[in-house]
C-alpha cells in the first residue's frame, strides 16, 4: 500500500523534518514580515509587475519551488534511499494515464467555466492578449509549473503523508495533518489579504480532496494531474491584479472578489463530484480503512 511501501529498518521520522521545517519556517517568517511591516501584497506585486514586467516576476514566483522539487527528490532518493516511483505510486510504475486524465478533466472544467462566466458577464474581463508575451508566458509555464505543482505534490501528498503516517500509524492523521498544512501554507497569498481568512476553507479544503484521492488510488498520479492543470490553466487563461499569479494570460478579471460561492462551491459540490467520477473509473472500494484505517507496518522493506 502507498503509504506502508516507503517504511524501512531504522525509520527515523527525524530525516523527514528539515525540508518541510526549512520551507513552512520561510513561509512563517513571509508572512510574519507582511503583518509587521503592514505590506499590501496586492500592491508590492504590481509594484513588481511594473518594473520588472509580468513574466519575470513570473519566475522568480515560481522558480524557488522548481528548484525545491529537485532537491526533495536528491534527499528521498541519497537520503531515504526511497526509489521516486515508490514515493510517487504504489503501482509497479506511474501510471501516466491517470495524470492526464485528472489534467483533462480538471482543464477542461476550468476552462469552460471561464469561457461560460466571461460571456455571461463580458464586463467583469479584458482582453489581456499580446502574442509575444503570451508566447514566451506558456513556454515558461509549461515547463515551470508542472514542477512547481509537483513539489507542493510531492512534499504534501508523497514524502509528508508517507512519513506521518509510518510515524503515527494513521491515516487519517496523515491526510489531516497535511490538508491542513498545506493550506496554511497559501496563507500569504495576496487572495488572502484581498478576501480574507474565509479562502482558507478553499485551500485546506483542496488539500484535503488531494488527500483523499491521493489515499483512495494508493499513489500521486491523480493529484499531480489536477494540481498541475489547475495552476497551468489559471496562468494562461485568466489573471487579475489581486492574484498571486499576475502573467500575460488571455484574460483578466477586472471585478472585485466576493468570498461566497466562488469559495465553498467547489469543496461542497465540485470536489465531491470529481471523488465519484474517479471512484467509478479506478473502482475505488473500502472508504473507510483507506481514509481512517491504521497504517500496519511491513515485517520487511517494501520497496
Amino acid at each position: 500500500m502507498y503509504i506502508e511501501q516507503a517504511y524501512r529498518k531504522g525509520f527515523n521520522f527525524g530525516l523527514y523534518l528539515p525540508i518541510p521545517v526549512v520551507f513552512l519556517v520561510m513561509m512563517v517568517l513571509n508572512y510574519a514580515a507582511i503583518k509587521l511591516l503592514n505590506i499590501n501584497t496586492e500592491d508590492l506585486l504590481r509594484q513588481q509587475v511594473e518594473e520588472k514586467g509580468e513574466n519575470r516576476v513570473f519566475v522568480e514566483l515560481i522558480a524557488p519551488l522548481s528548484i525545491a522539487l529537485v532537491l526533495l527528490l536528491l534527499w528521498v532518493k541519497y537520503v531515504h534511499k526511497q526509489t521516486i516511483r515508490s514515493l510517487t505510486t504504489s503501482r509497479k510504475k506511474v501510471d501516466w494515464g491517470r495524470i492526464f486524465f485528472a489534467f483533462g478533466i480538471w482543464a477542461s472544467f476550468t476552462v469552460a467555466v471561464t469561457l461560460v462566466d466571461f460571456y455571461s458577464n463580458p464586463g467583469n474581463y479584458e482582453w489581456n492578449f499580446q502574442p509575444v508575451p503570451f508566447a514566451i508566458l506558456a513556454v515558461l509555464s509549461i515547463v515551470l509549473i508542472p514542477m512547481q505543482t509537483s513539489f507542493e505534490e510531492y512534499l504534501f501528498r508523497g514524502y509528508l503523508m508517507q512519513g506521518i503516517g509510518i510515524a503515527t500509524r494513521s491515516r487519517l492523521a496523515a491526510l489531516l495533518t497535511t490538508s491542513i498544512i498545506f493550506g496554511l501554507l497559501h496563507i500569504a497569498n495576496p487572495e488572502v489579504g484581498k478576501m480574507g481568512m474565509v479562502i482558507m476553507v478553499y485551500y485546506i479544503g483542496t488539500g484535503l480532496f488531494l488527500g483523499i484521492i491521493t489515499l483512495m488510488d494508493e499513489g500521486m498520479e491523480l493529484a499531480l494531474g489536477f494540481h498541475a492543470a489547475n495552476n497551468l490553466v489559471t496562468a494562461l487563461l485568466v489573471t487579475s491584479d489581486w492574484t498571486a499569479f499576475q502573467t500575460n494570460s488571455v484574460l483578466k478579471e477586472v471585478t472585485e472578489p466576493q468570498a461566497g460561492l466562488s469559495i465553498v462551491l467547489p469543496v461542497v459540490i465540485i470536489f465531491p463530484i470529481l471523488l465519484f467520477i474517479f471512484s467509478k473509473k479506478y473502482k475505488w472500494h473500502n472508504w473507510k480503512e483507506k481514509l481512517t484505517g491504521k497504517v500496519v507496518l511491513p515485517t520487511h522493506e517494501i520497496y
